[in-house]
This record gives structure tokens, C-alpha cells and sequence, in this order.
């Protein structure tokens, strides 16, 4: 369980030009790092860092993000971008309600701490994950 000052400094955040806000006001319901290939792409090679949040829990306070949803797979998810600085913003999974909120965009993400590792079948060998998180070599339930 996190402690209280962890939870403030998770509750706003927004796109690297300022242009898209958005505000959390439930706990997360998990907070990892997931190493997919598709997360490698967008984050340049790291794992993403993710808050995930109920989808009442999550709400846009300023400007509109753009989507993108790859149409030729399947189960592609669809990701929130700053239509003006690029900035990925959330991930939304069709086979999941919640809000995928990306760490870095939070408005102090240093406080964050993973609770769970996904998709480490497929991380790169520089990729570190903490000692004594739990590890899945892919999505739990999958």
C-alpha cells in the first residue's frame, strides 16, 4: 500500500509543452514497468513506467489529446498524445478499462516506485528491474 505522499504526488500531470492536462483522483490499482517491444518503441528502448488508474478515476483538465491505434493488429491498444508536442500521455487496452497513466508525465514522478514487472520475456539485458519486485515474462491472465 502506498503511503500518502506518494498518492498526492500522482494526482496531476500533463504533455511536455503544457497543452494537455489531466488529473487522477483514485489510487492506482497497479504501478510497474512494463518491457513489450511495443512500450520499448515508444519510450526509445526503456521499459514504460505506468500508473494504472480506474477509468472514473482519471479525467482530462485542459487541451485534447490525439489517439493512435495501429489498424493492423488486433488487440492494438490506443495511445493518448499532446497533438502539439507529441508527448504520450495514457495507453487504453480493449480488453481492459483502466487508464495506463505514463509516470513521466506526472508532475512529480519521483516518488514512484514499481510494484511489478510485465513483459520481461522480452526486455532488453539493460533494462533493471528493482530486487524483490514480482516478475512476469508476460501480461498476467494472458
Amino acid at each position: 500500500m502506498a503511503d500518502q505522499t506518494t498518492e498526492n504526488a500522482e494526482k496531476e500531470g500533463g504533455c511536455y509543452c503544457g497543452a494537455v492536462r489531466f488529473r487522477i483522483t483514485s489510487p492506482p490499482l497497479v504501478k510497474g514497468q512494463c518491457h513489450c517491444r511495443a512500450c520499448q518503441h515508444m519510450a526509445g528502448g526503456a521499459p514504460q513506467f505506468f500508473l494504472l488508474v480506474p477509468p472514473d478515476g482519471f479525467a482530462w483538465t485542459q487541451g485534447a489529446p490525439q489517439t493512435f491505434t495501429r489498424p493492423d493488429l488486433a488487440e492494438a491498444v490506443t495511445r493518448f498524445f499532446c497533438p502539439d508536442c507529441g508527448t504520450q500521455l495514457i495507453t487504453k487496452r480493449r480488453d481492459n478499462p483502466a487508464i495506463v497513466v505514463k509516470v513521466g508525465v506526472l508532475d512529480d514522478p519521483s516518488r514512484f516506485k514499481p510494484r511489478v514487472a510485465l513483459c520481461h520475456a522480452e526486455a532488453l539485458a539493460c533494462h533493471h528491474v528493482p530486487e524483490g519486485i514480482p516478475v512476469f515474462d508476460t501480461l498476467p491472465g494472458a
